[in-house]
């Protein structure tokens, strides 16, 4: 089973244009729909510093979710956001970026690593109280390009921190650095059978060139959890880099297909909500 997870708060979040709360919740309904195991929502964020989030709350508010059969994923970056989101009942999954380099932690949370680990402990014992799950985005998890230290045994020894932190759930993710398919394998076979308690993702930023062989080396390795995007949008826009794109969510739907791995997909409503995408975000893009 693959388990394919939608973000449209990461596909929104770099446009400049603001784009319309009942547009929003329109888009993010057609996804509800579409057999997706998690849809990620939006965000508890400074308003000043990505203003496309600052309805967040009114969006899922308005949402229908009479007949929703996926999870609902919310992000926090900071500890306020974290209690907030913990008390509202239809948010299912609060996910939080940790990153080990210093440098990616200042220009995006402005935090630190060891205060981020506070961060994490809070957001794991409160879902743990809740009844919710906790995912954590480890950031800048595949190489640095600001030459803070990394190496595969630096990671493993992260994620084993996490772990004991309450971490059950880790999506790994490479933000502004392109990565190859042979350092995906690499860091899955690492990490896979060193923690077998854990489900460790992929949150893939890449160009569409190359995009298979990429997911085909996190599959065979032993990842079953991916991020997607739908037609790639979107980006982390304080990473101080230049933003890559994001893995689309329409290629995991066609490897699944390939290789007849079971999705959850709803092919009718998938393509539905595929085709609202492209006529929202081309549209907010005019301004971008």
């Amino acid at each position: 089973m693959m388990k394919i997870i939608e973000s449209p708060r990461e596909a929104m979040q770099g446009f400049s244009r603001i784009i319309p709360t009942k547009n929003k919740v329109d888009y993010i309904n057609l996804l509800l729909r579409s057999g997706f195991n998690t849809v990620e929502v939006g965000s508890i964020v400074s308003p000043k510093l990505i203003p496309q989030m600052a309805d967040s709350l009114d969006v899922l508010r308005q949402l229908d979710l009479s007949t929703n059969a996926s999870h609902i994923m919310f992000l926090a970056v900071h500890d306020r956001g974290v209690e907030k989101l913990a008390d509202l009942d239809a948010i299912t999954h609060i996910s939080f970026p940790f990153s080990f380099s210093p440098t990616f932690l200042k220009l995006n949370v402005n935090s630190t690593v060891e205060r981020s680990l506070e961060t994490v402990e809070l957001v794991t014992g409160l879902c743990s109280k809740k009844g919710k799950q906790a995912v954590i985005y480890i950031s800048m998890a595949f190489g640095n390009p600001y030459d803070d230290p990394w190496d595969i045994d630096l990671l493993t020894g992260w994620v084993a921190r996490l772990r004991d932190a309450g971490a059950r759930t880790i999506m790994l993710s490479n933000v502004s650095v392109e990565i190859d398919a042979a350092l995906i394998d690499r860091v899955y076979r690492a990490l896979t059978p060193a923690f077998p308690d854990m489900e460790i993702g992929l949150h893939l930023h890449t160009a569409n060139v190359g995009w298979q062989e990429k997911v085909e080396a996190a599959w065979r390795a032993g990842c079953r959890r991916f991020d997607g995007v739908m037609a790639g949008w979107g980006g982390c826009p304080m990473a101080g880099k230049e933003m890559l794109g994001n893995l689309r969510t329409e290629n995991l739907v066609e490897f699944a297909g390939m290789k007849g791995i079971e999705s959850g997909i709803e092919q009718e409503a998938f393509t539905r909500a595929s085709r609202r995408s492209s006529g929202l975000f081309r549209i907010s893009n005019i301004e971008h």
